[in-house]
């Protein structure tokens, strides 16, 4: 069994500090308020110092599709003490998101650290986060690919979920979605679906937008986007 991939270090905080401000004009090209508009840094792949850059930077939301890497960054900026000794630690005041398959198996462990669960897609997945976060916030995730083994829920679906989590006590804030691969038409009508079930659900949150598509999510009306290349740079290839 392989074992866990090596991360790699993160760009300089002021390198990083540079792209979130370039990131921001692009927010604002697209017509929208950058201040508006929610980035969560995507760390995955990098060390816990991308999550300090972010830090730096003034981005509080942090995302992770792995569960390891996310507790073990976590651990290390709790564990961390600020300069001269004085202050919160590293790592207080971060919002976690989850991003990844939400795994049961996982749910005990994320749930002191976790404040968005961003890919519900099942009750049970639901239920397992609220046995042991209850009212925790949570958002849908939108399977709006038709593409095999993707995680999410079909579009028709969704309003039974979101009911149902209701009902066990989350706070179901928004929804969430991942574009079909190559931008687009495709992508533009993914976003387009996504805002519109949201919109009928009565549901504020909208997390759409990666790197290479924030301007089709922003002009359907995202609030949330999720970045990584952008700010951090090219990952380190997954291995099996």
């Amino acid at each position: 069994m392989a074992g866990p991939r090596p991360l790699l270090p993160a760009p300089a905080p002021e390198v990083v500090a540079a792209r979130l401000e370039a990131l921001r004009v692009r927010i604002a090209d697209a017509g929208r308020d950058p201040s508006a508009v929610r980035i969560v840094a995507v760390t995955k792949g990098f060390d816990v110092g991308a999550v300090r850059a972010a830090r730096a930077a003034g981005i509080d939301d942090i995302g992770e599709n792995y569960a390891p890497e996310l507790l073990a960054k976590a651990e290390a900026l709790l564990a961390a003490e600020p300069a001269g000794g004085a202050g919160a630690p590293l790592g207080a005041g971060v919002r976690w998101h989850y991003i990844g398959a939400v795994q049961r198996r996982r749910v005990p462990a994320l749930a002191p650290v976790v404040s968005w669960w961003e890919t519900v897609c099942r009750v049970e997945e639901g239920r397992a986060i609220a046995a042991r976060a209850p009212g925790a916030v949570v958002l849908v995730e939108v399977d709006t690919t038709d593409i095999a083994g993707r995680n999410g829920v079909a579009p028709a679906a969704v309003p039974g979920l979101v009911r149902a989590l209701r009902e066990d006590g989350l706070e179901v804030r928004g929804l969430m979605t991942v574009a079909p691969p190559g931008g687009g038409a495709r992508a533009r009508a993914a976003f387009r679906t996504t805002a519109r079930l949201a919109a009928e659900l009565g549901l504020a949150e909208l997390s759409m937008g990666m790197t290479d598509d924030l301007e089709p999510a922003l002009a359907e009306g995202s609030t949330m986007v999720r970045v990584g290349r952008a700010l951090f740079g090219e990952r380190p290839p997954a291995t099996g």
